[in-house]
């Protein structure tokens, strides 16, 4: 069963018992993606690791490294 047929039968079930309707899917989606990157700068922080600028930092090191192996 697809996610839109779940969602249909759900709110098709909650207007019959008079229910409030779910939330559609992915309406929370780019809360979750936020919620997700807050926790993964709050471990970094616990870790010691800065909290910002991971992986620009590590991109930024990969030019260096393959001009050193064409050499």
């Amino acid at each position: 069963m697809s996610i839109t047929q779940q969602y249909l039968l759900d709110t098709y079930r909650a207007q019959h018992l008079g229910e409030p309707a779910p939330p559609a899917p992915g309406r929370h989606d780019w809360q979750v993606v936020r919620e997700w990157r807050d926790e993964r700068r709050f471990r970094a922080v616990l870790a010691g690791r800065p909290a910002r600028g991971r992986i620009r930092d590590a991109l930024g090191r990969w030019p260096r490294v393959w001009r050193r192996r064409a050499t």
